[in-house]
C-alpha cells in the first residue's frame, strides 16, 4: 500500500520536479527527502503547500484514492461510464454535473471531463464536447503527458471531423503527432490511432494523393511496431482511403484484416463501427451482397446501440434500409430510413441528407413519386446548408444519379455541378463570356 511519502514522490516525478524545486523557499530539500523516505510525517499545512505545487489535493496526498472526495468521485464516474455503456449519455451528463471537480486530483478531473465529453459526443452535441476537450488537451500538453494528450486529441479530431471542421482537425492532430514523435512515442497505440484518425481528415479534405501515401507509411509502421489494436486502427483507416479511390477490393481486404485484429481486444465501439463500414462496402461491391451486409449490421447493432453515438446508430439504420431495399423488403427499408431521420432531427447534417436519399429511394421503389421528389428536395436543401467536403460532393453525386434515373435532367445537372464544385472543380468559363448559338443545317 502506498504511503504519504510514496504519493509525494510519485506526484513530484509526474510533475517533473526535483526535490529542490518542490521544496522552494518554504522547505529544505532534505525535508522533502525525509518525507518521501517515510521518516517524517508532514503537517496538514505542509501538505497543503506541497499539494498546490504538485497540482493535486491535500486529501489525495494524505489518503490516496481512499479519500472521501476522491472515492465518491470515482464511484460516480464508474456509474457515469455504466450510463454510457447502457446507451444513456444524458444520465451520464446529469450524474457528472453533480460532482465538485475542484476537490479531486488533476488526473481524476481529466478522466471525468473526458467521460463528459464522450457523453456529449454520443448525444450529437459536438460543440459541447469540443468546448471540454480543447482546454483539457492544453492542460495535458502543459504537463507533457504525451500519451494522454494523444488519447484526447484523437477524441477531439473525431469531433471536428463529425462537425465538418476539417482544417482544425488536421491542425490539432498534426501538432500532437509532432509532440509524440519528439517524445519518441511513434508506433504506440496512442500514436497509431491518432495518425489513423488524422488520415481520414485528409481524405475528407480532398487530399487523397497524400492520404494514400500516408496510409502506406502507417501500414508499414503498424506492422513493425504496433499492437493488434493499433494495427487494426491503421488498417481500418487505410480501408477508408481505398474506398475513396474506389478500390473496393483493397478496401475489403484491409477491412477484413482490421476486423481480425480488433476482434482480439476488449469490446468497445470500434469493432461495431468497423462492421458497419464493412456492410457499407458489401452494399457497394459489384455485385452488392445485401445478405452479407445485413449479417454485419446485425453483429454491429448491439455494440452501437450501447456504445455508439446518435450518428452511429443513424448510419446503421440507413445502411440497413439500403440492404432491405436491395432484397425487396420496401416496408422494412422505409421503417429504417424514417427511424434514422427521427433520430437525427432537423439539424443540417450530412447523415440526415443521406437518410433523405435513402427514404427517397424507398418511396421511388414503392411508386410514390411525389414523396420521393420531396425527400430528394429535402436532401438537396440540407446539403446546401453545409460546408463543402469531399464527402458532401459524393452525396451530391448520388443525388444527381437519382434525378437522372427519374428523368429530371435539369435537377441532375444542378446536382452534378454542385458535386464538382464541392470536390474543388470550379467552372472553366469566365462569367459573361459571349457564346455562339449553333444550329444544325
Amino acid at each position: 500500500m502506498s504511503t504519504i511519502g510514496d504519493r509525494v514522490r510519485e506526484a513530484r516525478q509526474a510533475a517533473g520536479l526535483s526535490q529542490t524545486a518542490l521544496a522552494g523557499s518554504a522547505f529544505s530539500p532534505s525535508y522533502i527527502s525525509l518525507i518521501e523516505a517515510g521518516h517524517r510525517e508532514p503537517t496538514d499545512a505542509a501538505l497543503s503547500v506541497l499539494a498546490e505545487r504538485l497540482g493535486t489535493t491535500l486529501e489525495f496526498l494524505k489518503h490516496g484514492d481512499d479519500g472521501p472526495n476522491e472515492a465518491r468521485t470515482r464511484l460516480e464516474l464508474d456509474y457515469a461510464r455504466l450510463d454510457l455503456a447502457s446507451g444513456d449519455p444524458a444520465g451520464a451528463v446529469h450524474r457528472i454535473a453533480s460532482l465538485d471537480l475542484a476537490v479531486v486530483t488533476a488526473a481524476l478531473r481529466s478522466e471525468v471531463l473526458t467521460t463528459l465529453a464522450r457523453a456529449h459526443e454520443m448525444s450529437g452535441e459536438l460543440e459541447s464536447a469540443i468546448t471540454i476537450l480543447e482546454p483539457l488537451l492544453a492542460e495535458t500538453q502543459g504537463r507533457n503527458d504525451h500519451l494522454r494528450a494523444g488519447v484526447l486529441t484523437t477524441a477531439l479530431v473525431g469531433c471536428y471531423l463529425e462537425a465538418g471542421d476539417l482544417h482544425r482537425a488536421v491542425e490539432v492532430g498534426e501538432r500532437t503527432l509532432a509532440d509524440l514523435d519528439g517524445a519518441d512515442l511513434v508506433g504506440t497505440d496512442e500514436h497509431l490511432r491518432l495518425a489513423s484518425t488524422v488520415l481520414w481528415a485528409y481524405v475528407e479534405r480532398g487530399d487523397l494523393l497524400y492520404a494514400t501515401h500516408r496510409a502506406s507509411e502507417l501500414v508499414r509502421l503498424a506492422e513493425s511496431l504496433g499492437t493488434p489494436r493499433g494495427r487494426g486502427s491503421v488498417y481500418w483507416n487505410a480501408a477508408l482511403v481505398a474506398e475513396q479511390r474506389r478500390d473496393y477490393e483493397l478496401a475489403q481486404r484491409y477491412t477484413e484484416r482490421a476486423l481480425a485484429l480488433l476482434s482480439e481486444g476488449e469490446p468497445d465501439r470500434d469493432l461495431p463501427r468497423l462492421r458497419l463500414n464493412y456492410a457499407w462496402l458489401l452494399l457497394r461491391s459489384e455485385p452488392a451482397d445485401a445478405r452479407a451486409a445485413l449479417e454485419q449490421i446485425d453483429l454491429a447493432e448491439p455494440g452501437l446501440s450501447a456504445l455508439g453515438s446518435t450518428l452511429d446508430v443513424a448510419r446503421l439504420q440507413v445502411e440497413r434500409s439500403r440492404a432491405h431495399l436491395l432484397l425487396g423488403d420496401a416496408e422494412a427499408a422505409e421503417a429504417d430510413a424514417r427511424a434514422a431521420l427521427e433520430a437525427l432531427g432537423d439539424a443540417p447534417r450530412l447523415e440526415a441528407a443521406t437518410a433523405r436519399l435513402a427514404l427517397g429511394d424507398v418511396l421511388d421503389a414503392r411508386g410514390d413519386q411525389e414523396g420521393a421528389t420531396e425527400a430528394f428536395r429535402w436532401g438537396a436543401d440540407m446539403l446546401g446548408m453545409m460546408a463543402a467536403t469531399r464527402h458532401s460532393a459524393g452525396v451530391w453525386r448520388e443525388l444527381g444519379d437519382r434525378y437522372l434515373r427519374r428523368g429530371d435532367v435539369d435537377e441532375a445537372a444542378r446536382a452534378y455541378d454542385r458535386a464538382l464544385r464541392e470536390a474543388g472543380f470550379q467552372p472553366s468559363l469566365p462569367t459573361g463570356l459571349p457564346h455562339q448559338t449553333w444550329s444544325v443545317g
